[in-house]
């Protein structure tokens, strides 16, 4: 028997008994699925966390208190004692860090309120900034302007918008001039944000951005704030500018020699290695659990292909009395097994990409499909195929020919 008739019985078989088929390949089915949908969501999320929810360029550094990202209980605590980084050290920041192309301030306040007219908004996230903040991070607007230092200097109640805030407290009515009220504070719009969509289920468009001094205004002055540099390069540029902004505020923190540094100083690297570390962690459990389904799936095809052998003693007789060989019968039922081993995993490939796309489609979780994923799956799921169908095919190649003939179920 050559290979493709050895993959047409195979085929057969599998067509013949539909629902033992169905609950053979399941294991295998749900093992790959689970390792393409992982696979998609983390190569996914990886660019997406790159290249949009930090908002940094590898030339852009962050100082703060605390860190954005905290994985740790007892560096947030440590961080809790620290002193608030304040306006005072932005502006000695600005003044004297030479290799600084830029200079920017920002602060933040979750679950703020919004309204206008009858409509509002709840869980917006109320930002302060600086006017340079506009040359740092990455916002474009598609209507109005962005804050200037006239707003600043003026503590003026004026706000950038986003988009959820447009939409659904605004409606078709052009933004541009129309009082909103934050917090119970009356503010003018002067801009309105682009749509950025949603990630891991969460908008990113509902928003309100006003003047770093407006905002210590109204949420109080004693709020610890962010201060965000950008080098002209980066390389030596970024390293020396990061060294000045930390030699600066060291001296304006009163940070003794010796000791660590009072604030944290975070870049674009920094952020997608912690990134990096949970995804990696959260890939290999992921897999692990896979490779259980897989395992399962992989001693369900080796019962089955058991049971086939037993089924078909009598073609095995008959087959050894025509002159086949011991690897002849041993080759077609490892191929049998493989055939039944990839189906599974073809089925696994295209429902893993039609899980993460639907996912996707529901919650905007990003996904990305990668070639070498879809070659994995197909890999493991044979490798499966080969594994545990070697056993039931040595056991057919084995048989005796007279005994075989002989035997009734």
């Amino acid at each position: 028997m050559n290979i493709a008739e050895a993959i047409r019985v195979a085929l057969l078989s599998l067509w013949a008994n539909k629902l033992r088929s169905v609950l053979t390949l399941l294991g295998v089915v749900i093992g790959v699925a689970a390792v393409i949908a992982v696979v998609t969501f983390v190569n996914g999320i990886n660019g997406y966390v790159a290249e949009k929810i930090f908002n940094l360029g590898t030339d852009v550094f962050i100082i703060g208190k605390t860190p954005n990202v905290v994985t740790d209980v007892d560096q947030f605590i440590e961080s809790q004692k620290r002193k608030d980084v304040t306006m005072e050290q932005y502006h000695a920041v600005a003044e004297g860090c030479d290799a600084c192309k830029v200079v920017g301030a920002s602060i933040r306040q979750f679950n703020s309120k919004v309204v206008y007219g009858t409509q509002s908004s709840t869980d917006t996230m109320v930002r302060g900034w600086t006017p340079t903040m506009a040359q740092i991070y990455d916002l474009d607007l598609v209507a109005g302007r962005m804050l200037n230092n006239s707003d600043e200097n003026a503590t003026s109640a004026v706000a950038i918008i986003g988009q959820d805030i447009r939409e659904n407290l605004l409606g078709d009515t052009d933004p541009l001039g129309k009082e909103i009220r934050v917090d119970g504070k009356v503010f003018r719009v002067v801009g309105v944000g682009k749509k950025e969509g949603k990630t891991l289920g969460q908008s990113r468009d509902n928003y309100v951005i006003m003047p770093i001094t407006t905002w210590l205004k109204n949420y109080g002055a004693h709020n610890s704030v962010y201060i965000w540099g950008k080098a002209d390069d980066v390389g030596t540029s970024f390293e020396t500018a990061i060294d000045q902004a930390r030699v600066i505020l060291r001296s304006r923190r009163h940070d003794r020699v010796g000791e660590k540094d009072s604030f944290v100083v975070e870049t674009n690297a920094s952020f997608l290695s912690i990134w990096s570390d949970l995804s990696g962690t959260f890939f290999i459990v992921m897999i692990v659990i896979a490779s259980i389904s897989l395992i399962v799936g992989g001693i369900v095809i080796m019962n089955i292909m058991l049971v086939s052998v037993t089924e078909r003693t009598r073609e095995i007789g008959i087959r050894k009395a025509l002159g086949a060989r011991p690897r002849d019968v041993l080759r077609q039922f490892l191929i049998e097994s493989i055939t039944m081993a990839l189906i599974g995993g073809l089925i696994g490939v295209a429902g893993g990409i039609g899980v993460a796309k639907l996912v996707t489609l529901a919650i905007g979780m990003p996904s990305a499909i990668k070639l070498w994923a879809v070659a994995a799956g197909l890999t493991v799921a044979a490798s499966v195929g080969v594994f545990f169908g070697v056993y039931p095919a040595r056991k057919a190649a084995k048989l005796d020919p007279i005994a075989a003939l002989r035997f009734e179920l």
